[in-house]
């Protein structure tokens, strides 16, 4: 038995007694033969819940949830406190039509300049085509959508090719991409396009319902049990306003891990460095937006499974307010860190496709009570004013606590230029147990996510899973009711904590990930791998977006030594999207430096790889 742990209330903590502890997860690194015998054993009656016990131990689970004393009340879900508006805003109708939507976005950003899109010098800095690119092209008759779906097809079918597999898309049909681009051509044609987004290419994740793909989840058989009858909300509104939708993407099974490993079809390769991960677990939307395949993907965000994989990968990933955007027909519908969002290749393309997806629930709308959603207006010379009055919040020894200090610099590095070039105040921040956060996120996710999947696991489905997720299954069941609603007070805990930071500041900054895209083992490509450690530096900066549900955003930064990205996280107020996004674009804009461009390339646009 442990020895009992008393905590004070947290309006009552001593923040200036607060100490940092590097945050290191226990636990074993096994692929091949080796991941087969322990799943085996984790697995087992008595000997599992040993090890389990064990594991636990290791990373001070039962400390924190079975031998502390916490005197909030839960909070099974995220509560925000009503706060101040955003400057230079423009806000968007929730009940309005996605077009308008889209529409109203457009209007927020800078004039665009078509004169790059004719430029044919090869050795013209790289930069990624933006959605704007493919409209002005559309529009001005240089290419047509049926043209560049014949690029797209013809890209697909190499990377389908390759040996060992390493697909983008595990479902997908080039004659309903033929379909969806030749309407969207007609209507260019007769002059009767839907909005900016229409003809634009998009994929959606594997756990996300898209007609008439089924829904896997990257596994072999939740298609089984799981029938798409139609569109989720977010995919209809996409369609609405003419997205072009090519397929679901690649992920990392039931999206229970943050490598993007998929021993079932395939593991998807970073196009930077096709030897190391992309991050999941989109990791198949990240790498089909960074290979210049696709402007934009839908993919979902309960643990950084947006931001991690668009960090590793250099794209844009945005996580929204947790309630922002319906679930509805995704394969976690019910939990309470996770939300759908978006991987783009530049800013302004998150902004379209934020514009186009959001709404609440007509639950959520009763429950949360979201704010009125608002997009920065780029265009006024009050929005650099506005960037210039954000307040940014650093805790320092957190900042640095990276795998690599390259990553650490190249952060500090954007918070000294935004200071310079626009006024930003870093203001040094303490965030007390950060320890206690990963474990609240791990039994709040954990048990949501066996809650949605017991009905098939108790089926026998869960012996056709992955080993390193029937690892984590395994370990998901060892959480009791009261480890659930222990988790649940320490969210209240740390929600305060954060809304106090935010009373001093705008936004929070860290690096998105701890470390860079990790190498893959050859070993982990037939079987899988379970690797802790790995998990740690990737998660380390992500959680308090899923379980507290705040906005943030990963945004490219710059590159290591080695050539692999580096991302940089926002972190904002509860329905704050606007000044993340704002934030975002200036780093973007002035901050981040020229880009690299990826060892896997395929202009569609033009028609080339490159």
């Amino acid at each position: 038995m442990g020895e009992k742990r008393v905590l004070l209330p947290a309006s009552e903590v001593d923040m200036t007694a607060v100490k940092y502890t590097p945050q290191r997860i226990q636990g074993p690194h096994l692929t091949g033969f080796w991941l087969k015998l322990f799943v085996m054993l984790a697995e087992a009656p008595i000997i599992g819940s040993i090890i389990m016990i064990l594991l636990k131990n290791k990373n001070r689970k039962t400390e924190m949830l079975k031998n502390t004393v916490i005197p909030e009340d839960p909070m099974f879900k995220p509560e925000f406190p009503p706060q101040e508006s955003e400057p230079a805003v423009v806000c968007l109708e929730e009940d309005g039509k996605p077009e308008e939507r889209v529409e109203l976005a457009l209007q927020c950003l800078p004039d665009y300049n078509p004169g790059c899109i004719q430029i044919a010098d090869s050795s013209a800095p790289f930069r990624y085509w933006k959605i704007r690119d493919y409209a002005y092209a559309y529009r001005s008759k240089l290419t047509t959508p049926s043209q560049v779906a014949e690029h797209f097809i013809s890209a697909i079918e190499e990377f389908n090719n390759k040996n060992p597999l390493a697909p983008l898309l595990i479902s997908y049909d080039p004659g309903e991409v033929r379909s969806q681009a030749a309407a969207s051509t007609q209507r260019f044609k007769e002059g009767s396009e839907l909005s900016i987004l229409d003809g634009i290419f998009m994929a959606v994740k594997d756990d996300i319902d898209c007609c008439p793909h089924p829904s896997k989840g990257g596994t072999t058989w939740f298609h089984e049990v799981h029938e798409v009858k139609k569109d989720a909300v977010c995919v209809s509104r996409l369609r609405s306003c003419g997205a072009v939708l090519v397929g679901k993407t690649n992920m990392h099974e039931l999206g229970l891990g943050t490598t993007g490993n998929n021993a079932n079809f395939g593991t998807t390769r970073n196009p930077h460095a096709p030897d190391r991960y992309t991050g999941g677990s989109s990791s198949g939307s990240a790498a089909i937006v960074a290979s210049g395949l696709c402007s934009a993907a839908l993919g979902t965000d309960g643990g950084g499974s947006i931001r991690i994989p668009s960090s590793l990968c250099g794209v844009v990933g945005l996580k929204t307010t947790y309630g922002r955007t319906d679930m509805k027909g995704l394969l976690y519908r019910g939990g309470t860190v996770a939300i759908v969002g978006s991987i783009t290749a530049t800013v302004e393309d998150a902004i379209l496709v934020y514009a186009a997806i959001l709404g609440s629930s007509p639950a959520e709308r009763v429950s949360l009570k979201p704010a009125l959603p608002c997009l920065p207006n780029l265009t006024s010379c009050e929005s650099w004013y506005a960037v210039g009055s954000l307040r940014l919040g650093k805790y320092t020894e957190w900042f640095n606590d990276v795998f690599s200090t390259e990553i650490s610099d190249k952060c500090e590095d954007i918070l000294n230029q935004l200071s310079e070039k626009h006024g930003c105040e870093t203001i040094e921040v303490v965030i007390p147990e950060l320890p206690e956060m990963r474990t609240a996120h791990i039994v709040s996710v954990g048990s949501e996510a066996l809650s949605e999947l017991n009905p098939d696991f108790e089926d026998g489905k869960s012996a056709r899973s992955t080993y390193d997720t029937r690892l984590n299954l395994a370990l998901f069941r060892t959480y009791t009711a009261s480890d659930y609603v222990a988790a649940q007070c320490l969210r209240r805990r740390l929600m305060y904590y954060h809304m106090e930071i935010f009373k001093k500041v705008d936004i929070i900054v860290t690096p998105t990930t701890g470390m860079t895209a990790p190498i893959i083992s050859p070993t982990a490509l037939k079987v899988g791998e379970t690797n802790l450690s790995v998990s740690g530096n990737l998660m380390r900066f992500v959680l308090a977006g899923n379980l507290l549900g705040f906005p943030a955003i990963s945004v490219p930064v710059g590159y290591d030594k080695q050539g692999l990205p580096i991302g940089m996280q926002l972190i904002g107020r509860p329905w704050c999207e606007a000044s993340i996004l704002r934030l975002a674009a200036a780093i973007e804009e002035t901050c981040a430096g020229p880009k690299k461009k990826p060892v896997q390339f395929y202009d569609i646009l033009k028609g080339n790889q490159l």
